[in-house]
């Protein structure tokens, strides 16, 4: 029986936040693609090609090839655009050299998460992508910042998003077809323009190919030839695994870097480096890092699978009929069923009894951040208390 038959299959994450997208792929007209339900965040992009599972599979243990071309993207010219963008976002992006990537934020003033974006620099700009709901308001945020710096933010169609996940993204049939970067965050041409990227997550890493967009097709037959066609839903249950947030979905708007481990420069697939000052909501940044604990962290929850229905995104979760924490990613997993991430309270030992929305739920203790991080300013404190 198809996947799309289970009656427990979980609605898509919800695009409330957001207004309704107008993108609707190419791709979706390509053989055996199911859309998204209208309203979800990633409508406009294939949901899955006839058996998610089977996809997922593919994508743990050889190759697949998912669309991610409703992703919003940025270029930014300019001399100054790197001392620029390093004055502004939570990443040292100064020194960024040519052909590399990393992760950054922009926080608020109380250092709560408003931007997530992955930056590459080739050739004299940086592409900036980032959720398709927060394009318009990253790009907004960015433009009203340049004053008298050399840079030019402008959002383009130019480029298209494509990601390759599995084992095999070094294999000979791959290698043939373009140049696959060796490190993490690291980047190359593709022939006829464009380049690749390698992330580090989901899973045990990925390759994104930003294309020209006039060559999405082409590309994607391309690499459907040799990697397994896979829906975003693959790519989530992944991500969700691999214990990687999403802007505005395992976020609110109270989340702070610490809370979902955002945390480290590119090296440690952070996205706020911790040796760099000067930019909007530093001062909790650090006060948590040299004080602090976190007051909730994100962990992967187990859901009862026998429940009618399951959670959505932003529903809450409770213990003993108290509030603990929020809902975010909600997926089916081809190994761990149905499964979803929750910011949680700290406070909270791996064997409380939750529920989440409809469902009886479970934190995995593989999940729990142990917080056991040396802290300077703590350790100056203690020293002065004689301890």
């Amino acid at each position: 029986m198809a996947a799309t038959s289970d009656s427990k299959i979980p609605s898509a994450p919800s695009a409330s936040a957001a207004p309704p997208s107008e993108y609707h792929s190419p791709l979706l007209s390509e053989p055996g693609a199911i859309p998204l339900p209208p309203g979800a965040i990633d409508e406009g992009v294939a949901w899955h090609y006839g058996d998610p599972f089977i996809e997922q599979r593919a994508a743990a243990s050889a190759l697949a090839v998912v669309d991610r071309s409703h992703r919003a993207v940025i270029r930014i010219a300019g001399d100054d655009r790197l001392t620029w963008l390093h004055s502004l976002t939570s990443q040292d992006l100064a020194q960024l050299p040519d052909g590399a990537s990393a992760e950054s934020l922009l926080l608020d003033v109380n250092g709560r998460i408003e931007e997530h974006f992955v930056l590459s620099d080739r050739d004299g700009a940086s592409w900036l992508d980032t959720e398709a709901s927060h394009g318009a308001s990253l790009l907004g945020y960015l433009t009203k910042m340049v004053f008298w710096s050399k840079v030019e933010p402008v959002g383009t169609d130019e480029l298209a998003l494509l990601s390759l996940l599995g084992p095999d993204l070094d294999s000979p049939a791959l290698a043939a077809l373009i140049t696959v970067p060796t490190e993490d965050y690291a980047t190359a041409p593709l022939p006829d323009g464009g380049f690749v990227r390698r992330m580090p997550w989901p899973g045990g890493g990925s390759l994104d190919l930003l294309v020209p967009r006039a060559q999405l097709v082409s590309w994607w037959r391309t690499l459907a030839s040799i990697a397994k066609p896979a829906g975003i839903w693959a790519y989530e249950a992944l991500r969700v695994e691999s214990l990687r947030p999403r802007l505005s979905v395992d976020t609110d708007e109270r989340t702070i870097p610490h809370e979902v481990s955002w945390i480290g420069g590119p090296a440690d697939g952070g996205a706020v480096h911790l040796d760099k000052g000067c930019y909007r909501g530093q001062e909790t940044v650090a006060r948590v890092h040299n004080l602090g604990k976190p007051p909730r962290h994100l962990v992967l929850i187990h859901l009862d699978g026998t429940a009618d229905g399951r959670p959505e995104t932003g529903d809450d979760v409770t213990a003993a009929g108290r509030t603990v924490g929020r809902v975010g990613t909600v997926v089916e997993h081809h190994m761990l069923g149905p499964v979803a991430l929750a910011l949680v309270r700290r406070a909270l030992t791996a064997d409380t009894e939750l529920t989440a929305g409809p469902c009886a739920a479970s934190i995995d203790p593989d999940s729990m951040p142990k917080h056991d991080e040396f802290q300077a300013g703590r350790a100056a404190v203690d020293r002065l208390r004689g301890r």
